[in-house]
């Protein structure tokens, strides 16, 4: 078992862990960053493995959160697992034709594109009140995990317990079945199209078809998201469709480093925890994480994960200099007490 495996089994541990040491608050403020983790997984594969910059992530995300508004307060499945099921259907029935629309371009007509849509979306919610509650929002009432209630637990204890450790097996899943997605032939296809789209597709890769499947894979990541928000919030607003809302997903990806895999779930809880604080601190907060990514984007092109690996390889590259160090300089002293050995009076004898 290879050193990276066993530092991944002990901060999985250590999450599983966290309600019974942490704070309600803290546990609070995790179950956002377990959804955003999912859903920035799916736009990272969409960006820094096949190259497109979506700018209308928030549409799919405000999609799953309708979809268990819809299941759970008016069809009155409360089934966690049914919810889910219904989100990813409803998420692969809405991608495929607008994904077959917007693979067709590139760059920031591509972004723009996802952009036009994702506000058409929110114009959707906003106007039809009858359908989707306008402004107000629906309600997303509480859900059952495995057909258990957890009638004995409060909303709070049951979001911090039960509900926290669901989410947490659920990003595991999602951030296995990922990993296994990105270093598969598909993932490799994918790097291909995003290096030089021209090249593979003169080398046979079917390059709208890839671009369509990691967008569908990336709307469905991000409906899984929004259902756990729309569950943890308790309602779906048509603020999780608008603009600015796709845009704090494309700042997560990028302070966390979307060249790194897990570059998203380090830059959810690097955004979520300075969100907190700076909020408590000061109401200008919105210009201090500006600051700070003019800062990741100049200094730290690749991230808070990228800047995390370079320090780890130079901490490395350090560490072995100094067992070759200490190696050569013992190497060294075995040889010259064999020389010496070897030439006293009565080494001949």
């Amino acid at each position: 078992m290879s050193a990276r495996i066993v530092i991944l089994l002990v901060v999985i541990a250590a999450a599983a862990a966290l309600p019974a040491v942490a704070s309600e608050y803290m546990m609070v403020q995790l179950i956002p960053v377990i959804a955003y983790a999912i859903a920035l997984l799916g736009l990272n594969l969409l960006f820094g493995y096949t190259g497109l910059l979506s700018f209308g992530h928030a549409l799919y995300v405000s999609l799953g959160a309708y979809t268990a508004a819809v299941m759970t307060s008016r069809l009155e499945v409360v089934e966690f697992e049914l919810v889910l099921l219904a989100a990813v259907v409803v998420a692969v029935i809405v991608s495929v034709p607008l994904g077959m629309l917007c693979v067709r371009y590139t760059k920031i007509f591509f972004g723009m594109l996802t952009l036009a849509l994702a506000m058409l979306f929110h114009s959707f919610l906003f106007k039809f009140y009858d359908l989707t509650g306008g402004d107000s929002g629906m309600r997303v009432t509480r859900v059952n995990l495995f057909g258990n209630p957890y009638d004995d637990l409060d909303k709070m204890s049951f979001l911090i317990g039960p509900f926290y450790w669901y989410c947490l097996g659920l990003l595991v899943i999602v951030g296995f079945l990922m990993w296994r997605l990105v270093h598969s032939p598909f993932g490799l296809h994918l790097r291909a199209i995003r290096d030089n789209p021209k090249k593979a597709e003169f080398l046979g890769v079917t390059v709208a078809r890839f671009r369509l499947l990691a967008f569908v894979n990336a709307a469905v990541c991000g409906a899984i998201g929004g259902v756990i928000l729309g569950v943890n919030i308790g309602l779906a607003d048509p603020a999780l469709a608008y603009w600015i809302h796709s845009g704090t997903m494309v700042f997560m990806l990028v302070l966390g480093g979307f060249a790194n895999f897990f570059g998203p779930i380090l830059g959810a809880i690097a955004y979520i925890a300075m969100q907190d604080q700076l909020q408590s601190l000061t109401e200008h907060w919105r210009l201090v994480m500006g600051i700070v990514l003019i800062v990741i984007v100049v200094l730290f092109p690749h991230g808070l994960a990228g800047l995390a690996t370079r320090i780890g390889e130079r901490l490395g590259g350090r560490l072995r200099g100094k067992r070759s160090a200490t190696t050569e300089q013992t190497s060294a002293q075995i040889s010259s007490a064999a020389t010496a050995s070897g030439s006293s009076p009565g080494a001949g004898r």
